[in-house]
C-alpha cells in the first residue's frame, strides 16, 4: 500500500469545461508526496516562489475584486519602474523613439488588423454608443495608425517606435498564475518600420539588444524560430521569404537555435527567446517578429528614392523583457529575493545609535534625495547587533551604522549584506560609490564596493 503525504490543500470555483455558461464546480487542489524527503525538497523550492517573495518583501499582491491585475506596492513599483527606465535608456541608445497610444479602440481597427477574427475571444470588449470597442491586447495596430497619419519618406526608415502602454488580455481565471499569467500587463514593446534591404540589419540589432540586456541579469537563454501556423494571413511565398530572413539573421548571430514549426504568429514568423530561471524552468520573454501582413492590411506606404509612393514597409515587432510583470517574477525567483543593488527595493538601511537619531534622519534624507531606496531605524530599544542582523535578513544591500563617533566626524560605518566587513568613511564618499554602483548596474555591488574601498576599483563612472 502506498501512503501519500498531502499538503497545501486549497479549494476554488471553476466553470465546467472552462465555459462561463456552464455549471460551477468546486475544485480541490493539493500536493501529494511519496515521502518526507520529497516534501522537504518542495518546501525548499517554495522559497523561490515569486508570490511568496512578493508577500514577504511587501512588493505586490492580488485581489479578488480585480483578478489577474497586480497591485504593486511602493517597493514593488520601484523594481517595476527601474526595469522600465533601464529599457527606456537602452531604447534611446538604439534609436527608438517612445510614443504613447490609446488603450481603447473601435472593433473596426481590430477587424482591419485581423486580430478580431483570430483572437477576439481573448479581448475585453464592450458597447459604447452602439459601437463595439475593445481594450488593446497589443500595440501594433495603433502604431500602424501612427505611421500612416502622414506621408512617409524612405529617409525616415527605419522608423523605430517604443511603447509601454497598458495591455489587457482575457485570460481564463483558472490559468491565472501570480505575475507569470495575468490579465493586465505592460511590455517593452517596439515596432520597426523598415525597407526590405534593412531587415537583416535591424533583426541583428534586436538580437544584440536582448543579449546586452540579458547579460546584465546574468541570464542564459534559448532561441527558437517559430514558423507558419495552420491559421495564417497572407500567402505562403511571402511567409517563406520572411522565414528565410530570420534564419539568416539567427545564423549570423552565432548562438544555437532550434526550429519550432507551426508556432508563429498568425501574421508572420518570429524568433522567440526563452530564459532559464533559478529552478531550471524556461520562460518565453523576448520576441522578434517579422510582419509583411499588417502593412498590407493598413495600406502603409512610403515614398522611395525614385519618387514612387506605393512602396510597402516591413514591420519588425520586438520585445526584450516581454511582460514586465513576468520579468519581475522571473527575477524574484532567480535572485531568491536577494536583489542586486541597482534593482533592490531595499538598498540602504541607516541604523542610528542612542542620541544619534537626528543625524540618522539626515543621512537617510541625503540618500533618498539622491534617488536611493533608503530607510532609517531609530529604535533605541534593540541592541545594535540584533538591529544589524535583522537588516541583513530583510535583504538590505548596505547597512550604514551611525553612532556618536560618526556623528562627530560626519561619517558612516558601512556594512555589506552578506558579510561582516565594515569600514568607516565620509557620507560624501559613500554616496559617490553608491551612485557609481547604481549607474553601472553592478550585479555584485557589495564586492565592487569593497574593491573601491581598497582602491582596486574606480568609484567613478
Amino acid at each position: 500500500m502506498i501512503v501519500f503525504l498531502y499538503t497545501n490543500l486549497k479549494n476554488s470555483s471553476i466553470y465546467s469545461e472552462g465555459k462561463s455558461n456552464m455549471e460551477t464546480l468546486e475544485r480541490i487542489s493539493g500536493t501529494a508526496f511519496l515521502d518526507s524527503n520529497m516534501q522537504k525538497e518542495q518546501e525548499e523550492t517554495n522559497n523561490f516562489d515569486h508570490r511568496n517573495i512578493g508577500r514577504e518583501q511587501e512588493l505586490f499582491f492580488f485581489h479578488e475584486l480585480s483578478p489577474g491585475s497586480c497591485f504593486f506596492l511602493p517597493r514593488g513599483a520601484f523594481i517595476y519602474n527601474t526595469l522600465m527606465s533601464f529599457i527606456q535608456s537602452e531604447n534611446r541608445k538604439r534609436g527608438f523613439n517612445e510614443v504613447v497610444s490609446p488603450n481603447i479602440y473601435s472593433r473596426r481597427l481590430w477587424e482591419m488588423s485581423g486580430h478580431w477574427q483570430h483572437c477576439s475571444h481573448n479581448m475585453f470588449s464592450f458597447d459604447v454608443e452602439k459601437e463595439m470597442f475593445a481594450l488593446k491586447p497589443m500595440n501594433c495596430p495603433g502604431h500602424c495608425l501612427m505611421f500612416s497619419h502622414r506621408p512617409r519618406s524612405w529617409r525616415e526608415l527605419p522608423l523605430r517606435f517604443a511603447d509601454f502602454g497598458v495591455l489587457h488580455r482575457r485570460e481564463p481565471s483558472e490559468l491565472l498564475n501570480g505575475l507569470t499569467r495575468v490579465r493586465r500587463f505592460e511590455q517593452d514593446d517596439g515596432h520597426i518600420f523598415c525597407m526590405m534591404e534593412q531587415i537583416e540589419e535591424e533583426i541583428m540589432g534586436c538580437l544584440d539588444f536582448l543579449r546586452s540586456v540579458y547579460g546584465v541579469f546574468g541570464f542564459t537563454f534559448q532561441l527558437k524560430l517559430s514558423t507558419r501556423p495552420e491559421m495564417f494571413l497572407g500567402d505562403p511565398n511571402t511567409w517563406n521569404q520572411a522565414e528565410e530572413h530570420l534564419k539568416c539573421s539567427l545564423d549570423a548571430f552565432g548562438e544555437a537555435w532550434r526550429l519550432s514549426a507551426g508556432d508563429g504568429a498568425f501574421y508572420g514568423p518570429k524568433i522567440d527567446v526563452d530564459v532559464k530561471d533559478a529552478l531550471g524552468i524556461y520562460h518565453q520573454c523576448a520576441t522578434i517578429q517579422l510582419d509583411f501582413q499588417l502593412p498590407i492590411r493598413f495600406n502603409l506606404t512610403y515614398v522611395s528614392k525614385d519618387g514612387a509612393d506605393e512602396n510597402r514597409p516591413v514591420i519588425i515587432h520586438r520585445a526584450v523583457l516581454g511582460s514586465l510583470e513576468r520579468m519581475v517574477a522571473i527575477l524574484a525567483e532567480d535572485y531568491a529575493g536577494k536583489w542586486p543593488f541597482w534593482l533592490s527595493p531595499r538598498q540602504v538601511l541607516v541604523v542610528a545609535g542612542p542620541g544619534c537619531e537626528e543625524y540618522g534622519r539626515r543621512v537617510c534624507q541625503e540618500l533618498t534625495g539622491a534617488g536611493f531606496m533608503a530607510d532609517v531605524d531609530l529604535d533605541t530599544g534593540s541592541v545594535p547587533y540584533k538591529k544589524k542582523k535583522n537588516s541583513q535578513l530583510a535583504q538590505y544591500n548596505f547597512i550604514l551604522a551611525v553612532g556618536e563617533k560618526e556623528k562627530v566626524n560626519h561619517t558612516v560605518n558601512v556594512r555589506m549584506r552578506d558579510n561582516k566587513e565594515h569600514v568607516e568613511q565620509s557620507l560624501a564618499t559613500t554616496l559617490e560609490q553608491l551612485r557609481w554602483l547604481q549607474q553601472q548596474r553592478a550585479p555584485r555591488a557589495q564586492e565592487d564596493f569593497q574593491l573601491s574601498v581598497c582602491g582596486q576599483a574606480d568609484p567613478k563612472p
